[in-house]
């Protein structure tokens, strides 16, 4: 029998997976239904660590972060990840599915792991993401990860998410430094140069260190670290020194109190956005209503210029906005 609405909250609470997956399925088809259990798991969220994976396409991210489970169930803590895909362009849906990565895990109730198509949403996440790891958070785990789409130097919204960021990078990038400039330099916590068995791990990494000296220095210098997490040998290992430098960034983060401010303002960013997104579904029907058709009309023939009908736009928005209020 399929899951009601109503009952969702109270089993995700108890930590039931076909509620976890059902309430997170209604938040990517953006159901209205979704919503009231949301709100009602909200106080029970915050408690968990979340950690972004990100990087270019190739890096080995998805690998990375099946070992980095690994690794923290052996720790004895649970674990949620939410993949975030690529989206096939004719269902719209995960092009890599949860049922075909991290198979490993698949048979532990210790982790929870969701691919979730990214749906045409520039910044590495879907905008189904940050529910998606409240409803996580809610249920009980311990640490969510986050592995973002690599979409390159644009990938920066993990960092106004997560509390932890790991850039995982493999080597021989060409225009190495080119690649990871202009605004991602400033994303991690964490630099990964991933693949490190192959020629150009080292000098990958020591390019960044030298990237990172050239930078102003803060309360916390991001690590640079290797990694090889496909390696035979990593059974071994379980790119613990990786694990540590996140251990020692979440001790550096709760005890300068960087971590309430970072979280203060992920929250902020988080209304900016929902308000945005409003405003924006309002702005796109008031601009394509009937009424508007003879501001465009009068742009077409030169009548008005385009800052004109903004305002126009502007005052039309004001007053839907003050009806609203009103009914209210």
């Amino acid at each position: 029998m399929p899951i009601e609405p109503a009952s969702l909250a109270e089993r995700v609470l108890k930590g039931e997976r076909r509620a976890i997956a059902r309430l997170i399925t209604l938040l990517e088809n953006r159901d209205p239904a979704a919503q009231e259990p949301l709100a009602q798991l909200y106080s029970h969220a915050g408690r968990a660590w979340l950690i972004g994976v990100t990087g270019p396409p190739g890096a080995g991210k998805s690998s990375l972060v099946d070992v980095l489970v690994t690794t923290m169930r052996r720790d004895g803590l649970t674990v949620g990840v939410v993949a975030v895909d690529p989206s096939s362009p004719f269902s719209g849906g995960a092009i890599l599915g949860d049922r075909i990565r991290m198979k490993s895990h698949a048979a532990d109730s210790g982790v929870f792991i969701r691919s979730m198509s990214s749906r045409g949403h520039l910044g590495g996440l879907a905008l189904a993401t940050k529910a998606a790891c409240r409803v996580l958070d809610a249920a009980g785990f311990d640490v969510i990860v986050v592995e973002t789409v690599g979409v390159g130097q644009s990938e920066v919204e993990i960092a106004q998410s997560a509390d932890t960021t790991l850039l995982v990078m493999p080597p021989n990038l060409g225009d190495g430094i080119q690649a990871i400039k202009a605004g991602i330099m400033e994303v991690p916590d964490l630099f990964v140069i991933n693949k490190a068995d192959l020629p150009g791990a080292q000098a990958a990494a020591n390019e960044i260190r030298s990237a990172l000296a050239l930078e102003p220095p803060g309360d916390w210098d991001p690590p640079v670290l290797l990694a090889q997490s496909t390696a035979p040998s990593l059974e071994a290992s379980q790119l613990s020194e990786v694990w540590q430098a996140i251990r020692r960034h979440r001790e550096f983060l709760e005890s300068s109190g960087e971590l309430a401010r970072r979280r203060a303002q992920t929250l902020r960013e988080e209304v900016i956005q929902d308000v945005t997104g409003r405003l924006l579904d309002l702005i796109r029907r008031e601009a394509d209503s009937p009424l508007f058709d003879s501001v465009t009309q009068d742009l077409q023939a030169r009548r008005m210029v385009p800052q004109e009908a903004a305002d126009r736009l502007l005052e039309r928005l004001a007053a839907c906005l003050h009806r609203e209020e009103v009914r209210k």
